[in-house]
């Protein structure tokens, strides 16, 4: 029964396929010029055979008759062409030949009793024996191929057309210059009925949606031509052609839809399933297989993630920025099991240019080793649920090198590492801070956190009881960005903080009006007050340093005195410093 709903799935599939066949031109073309050269070179063997010429080689004399042979040789081996290039035609071909040719050959030798014939008989039965041993080999080979060629284009677990399947029909449409749409369904929620129903359930619900799709394309009830493929997991796509008009490839979509969200019913249990879908068009989206189905996927996606008002969404340049938000995302995912994230690290100073430490920052490079913006990836991490792994990441790096560095030069300096809400709110946050001290041998005093002021905000009781316990470890904190989030003079009151770092959007504004400059002093005032440290970050102009240092600003951080470096360079400015 599953052997044979696999091949009822797979029939759409087929037939799509038998239609690009190639055409028998070139086989007829083909047979038909061996079997010319057959048959010249049998005429020729014919009249060198009965020939009682004479030729002078190297000096001795030898018969024309001698090179029948050879003639004969070139002959069978046009059969023998034809068995290898054109198949069963060619072999048909090739045995009618021989077998025409057979009784002439016989009647030579007993009618003629012409006993030069006797080698021509053997040549023709080994001929024939050479020809089938061939024959069969490659239909033995072409079947090995068929097997393996359907493993490959099959989804196992539904028996449809898989991925690649879609992709080679994709081509062959391209090629052939044949408008079509592909799209991408996936099941919403299906997560939950592996998690609450198991592994087996799951897989007969996707067995059933897959049985579903196929009747509604092997019927031809949506009115188009269309191949349903199982892209793996809970995700089906289709490729649509013949439709007329976008609104009929619309009733198509929705026709699979409704396809899907049908109720199923397994050993008395009833599933209700929605899909998200998306879809691409070829000419107008993409001039591509895999850049079609990428669109289609995004589109899909933009549905799934509420990004798109309707149930069903084609891809548009709009939804561009959010394809570069999944490829920067898939870029992080990459660098983060491979371990590729590195750091850098930025100077800071107080006001009298005295070196105080550093800032680690994090920085990536894609698989083909381009730079990518720290702009553009972590707003994405942080998006994405990733930023605690990035600034593990970089904290572990970082601490390894500065413990390092402390050790060649002992010297009074911090290295201040970001963390995130999420990562503050996890449950091993202190365990794992207390592991990276312990390998890396930076001192605890000589270690910095920096968490944004939005933590007030997320969880103020536990944040307040992990901060807590980072002072009690010795370790300094920095409340990051200060006076962009929600700024609670009660919540800062209350926080065991060491240091306001200013935001760069403020100091950017700083000599700009009387009013942002009051803003600033403000901030440093209330800093003062609550007897933090107050750093300015993203300094770069000689007049704003002069009205920092004026307001009473502690620290400064920003290119006028130092960009982000490799560790090499901070360890070289470090040991400057240090002499």
């Amino acid at each position: 029964m599953e052997k044979k709903r696999s091949k009822n799935m797979k029939s759409t599939f087929d037939k799509w396929m038998a239609g690009f066949q190639d055409t028998r031109k070139g086989t007829i073309i083909g047979i038909a010029f061996l079997l010319l050269v057959f048959v010249i070179v049998s005429v020729v063997v014919r009249r060198v055979s009965q020939s009682n010429a004479m030729l002078m080689m190297n000096g001795a004399p030898t018969p024309v008759r001698a090179f029948a042979g050879t003639f004969s040789s070139i002959a069978n081996l046009s059969l023998i062409l034809m068995v290898v290039f054109y198949g069963k035609p060619g072999f048909i071909a090739a045995i009618a030949l021989l077998f025409i040719q057979f009784p002439g050959v016989i009647a030579g030798l007993l009618v003629q009793h012409n006993y030069t014939n006797i080698s021509g008989v053997f040549t023709n039965i080994f001929a024939i024996i050479v020809i089938i041993l061939i024959y069969l080999n490659n239909e033995r080979s072409k079947k090995y191929q068929e097997k393996i060629h359907t493993q490959a284009v099959t989804d196992a677990l539904t028996g449809l057309p898989n991925r690649f399947a879609s992709l080679e029909i994709m081509d062959k449409l391209i090629r052939q210059k044949s408008r079509f749409a592909l799209v991408t369904f996936n099941l919403n929620n299906f997560k939950s009925i592996n998690s609450t129903m198991g592994m087996q359930t799951g897989n007969d619900v996707l067995i059933e949606i897959g049985s579903r799709l196929a009747r509604v394309a092997e019927k031809e009830i949506s009115g188009t031509q269309d191949i349903v493929t199982c892209q793996g997991g809970d995700e089906f796509s289709l490729v649509v052609r013949d439709y007329k008009s976008e609104q009929q490839l619309m009733n198509t979509i929705d026709c699979y839809k409704k396809a899907i969200e049908e109720k199923i019913t397994l050993d008395g249990c009833d599933y209700f399933l929605t899909a998200s879908a998306g879809y691409a068009e070829y000419p107008e989206d993409a001039t591509d297989s895999n850049t079609i189905m990428s669109d289609a996927n995004i589109a899909m996606l933009s549905v799934k993630r509420n990004l798109a008002s309707e149930r069903i969404c084609r891809y548009t340049k709009e939804l561009s920025g959010y394809e570069r938000s999944l490829e920067i995302e898939r870029k992080i995912r990459h660098a983060l099991q491979n371990d590729t994230l590195f750091f850098h690290l930025q100077p800071q100073y107080d006001v009298s240019h005295k070196l105080i430490g550093f800032e680690a920052l994090a920085r990536m490079r894609d698989e083909e080793g381009k730079f990518v913006s720290p702009g553009d990836f972590i707003p994405v991490a942080e998006s994405a649920g990733l930023i605690d792994e990035v600034d593990m990441c970089v904290f572990r790096k970082s601490a390894e090198f500065f413990g390092q560095l402390l050790r060649k030069k002992p010297m009074d300096i911090t290295l201040s590492v970001n963390a995130s809400v999420k990562h503050l709110m996890k449950n091993d946050f202190l365990e794992t801070v207390q592991e990276v001290l312990k390998t890396s041998g930076v001192p605890a005093n000589q270690l910095e956190i920096e968490i944004t002021e939005s933590i007030m905000i997320d969880s103020v009781e536990k944040a307040l009881q992990c901060i807590n316990e980072l002072k009690k470890m010795g370790i300094k904190i920095a409340i990051d960005d200060f006076g962009t989030g929600y700024s609670s003079l009660s919540y800062l009151n209350t926080f065991p903080a060491d240091k306001l770092k200013i935001d760069k959007s403020f100091i950017d504004k700083i000599n700009l009006n009387d009013s942002s400059k009051q803003y600033v002093a403000a901030i440093v005032m209330i800093g003062h007050v609550m007897n933090f440290k107050v750093i300015s970050e993203g300094v770069e102009k000689l007049d704003q340093l002069e009205t920092l240092r004026n307001i009473g600003c502690d620290y400064i951080q920003g290119f006028i005195w130092g960009r982000p470096m490799s560790a090499d360079d901070a360890e070289k400015l470090t040991l400057e410093q240090a002499s």
